[in-house]
């Protein structure tokens, strides 16, 4: 921890990359295994282009589900603790495959959702991005009427153009790459931290578990987000 605390107080560029694993500590389901299980489907079922092209409705009723579990979560202590950390650096990206809005909610700016927001919906035709409404059904988009779907990267789908671009950037000029919450599972989230890696930034892995990005780390910080970033922000003892 000492490490880690002084590294990033050394630092001068700081990236941060959080996953599920942070938003589970404000009571957010994962989505996978039996938790994460609706009307006996599960994520990789429902969360498809096929699944939206054969039951539109059933997929929006799902997200709809999702959407107020979200709405009604409140970050967490180690949501709070990674917006300090940007109020503290003046150069500052936050790369989060979290699509629940708990970061933005708890005063981070500067980010990239990389998988989108549960919030948002995108026209199917002319690919308008707006707030889902509050009514319930499909939402049809207000500038060509076509249906719209959730904003979300889905199962199958390529990252939107440029997405990845400003986070592998920011990646190698980065000194200081603290990754939270994430199984290192999902490929890019992990490539990017392993660039930052290659780069020469002080690589800090926070899980309660031994993760993929683990082994690479310089500091592997076992715990939970909510305390162990609270930690990391205090102050370097004497």
């Amino acid at each position: 921890m000492n490490r880690a605390r002084q590294a990033f107080r050394a630092a001068r560029r700081v990236l941060v990359i959080t996953g599920a694993g942070i938003s589970a500590e404000s009571g957010i389901p994962t989505f996978r295994g039996e938790g994460g299980l609706w009307k006996g489907f599960d994520a990789t079922q429902l969360a498809t282009p096929q699944a939206f092209d054969g039951d539109p409705e059933l997929v929006w009723e799902w997200y709809r589900w999702r959407k107020q579990i979200c709405n009604e979560a409140s970050p967490n202590p180690g949501h709070r603790a990674v917006a300090e950390m940007e109020h503290r650096e003046g150069d500052f990206l936050l790369l989060t495959q979290n699509v629940d809005g708990l970061h933005p909610r708890a005063g981070s700016k500067k980010l990239v959702e990389i998988h989108g927001c549960i919030d948002q919906a995108r026209c199917t035709r002319c690919a308008s991005v707006f707030g889902v409404p509050a009514s319930e059904g499909m939402p049809r988009c207000s500038d060509c009427g076509a249906l719209a779907r959730p904003h979300i990267l889905w199962f199958g789908e390529s990252y939107w153009a440029g997405t990845l671009d400003r986070g592998i950037a920011f990646a190698r000029q980065a000194d200081f790459c603290l990754v939270v919450g994430t199984s290192g599972m999902v490929w890019a989230p992990s490539a990017v931290a392993l660039e930052a890696k290659q780069q020469g930034a002080f690589l800090v892995d926070v899980n309660p578990e031994q993760s993929q990005i683990s082994s690479y780390a310089d500091a592997w910080l076992a715990g939970p987000a909510g305390a162990i970033l609270p930690e990391l922000l205090a102050e370097v003892p004497e």
